[in-house]
């Protein structure tokens, strides 16, 4: 395990058993025990979308100068999608301060993971630990925390987000398949993204790569989608 790791605890949630880990890259000059993080919740549109179009000017200022610090979640495992989406909101959402959660989330009835070492590449222990490792070398001006739980994916995203009181959610999305599209409507990561950005209490923001050299992102919210955005 790298140095860079500040501590281990165990997280659980609710009624739900869940196994879990985390590990946090912290800053030089504060502590994760005394800094407050907005949430933004999930009833107010106007000021959510205001929040969003505040986010690309990289300013975390508020009025009268005070500093708001949000805690921004990125939902990732080893797909490509996921790890777009987490350089996303590393260069365009969290900021100076702000704390970036890596959620990683394994299946109730992954037996993979029970016979497979934490040190091997593919396991969700290293796959959180090296993406949060790189997002710290990446941006070291934002905290960066892993976690690790076990657990039904909507559920577990909905239920961490509460818990953790997520200003902003950022999920990958993959390229829509025409042939699922057409045969068998809405693909099941599609449908995913659109269960959580109508249900977690929070801003949540699908975000797609685009392709075929054009460049910026695809991104949709609770009011705009398929949005792009050249950046």
């Amino acid at each position: 395990m790298s140095s860079s790791v500040s501590y281990l605890r165990q997280l659980s949630s609710g009624r739900e058993t869940y196994k879990s880990t985390s590990w946090r890259w912290g800053t030089t000059t504060s502590t994760t025990t005394t800094t407050n993080y907005y949430h933004s919740g999930g009833g107010c549109g106007e000021s959510q979308m205001e929040e969003l179009n505040n986010m690309y000017g990289g300013d975390n200022g508020g009025a009268g100068g005070m500093v708001v610090k949000k805690r921004v979640m990125v939902l990732v495992d080893q797909s490509s999608h996921s790890k777009h989406a987490m350089m996303w909101a590393l260069t365009h959402v969290a900021n100076q301060g702000d704390l970036l959660t890596l959620l990683h989330i394994i299946p109730h009835n992954n037996n993979n993971n029970n016979n497979s070492s934490s040190s091997s590449s593919s396991s969700p222990p290293f796959v959180a630990n090296s993406l949060g490792a790189l997002c710290k070398a990446c941006k070291p001006e934002v905290e960066v925390e892993a976690l690790v739980i076990q657990g039904p994916k909507l559920a577990t995203v909905i239920s961490q987000v509460k818990k953790l009181e997520v200003s902003v959610l950022v999920l990958g999305q993959k390229k829509p398949s025409p042939f699922i599209n057409c045969f068998c409507g809405t693909s099941s990561t599609e449908e995913f993204v659109e269960q959580c950005i109508k249900n977690a209490d929070c801003l949540t923001v699908g975000v797609r790569k685009q392709s075929n050299g054009m460049g910026g992102y695809i991104i949709s919210t609770r009011w705009q989608k398929n949005f792009w955005l050249l950046a």
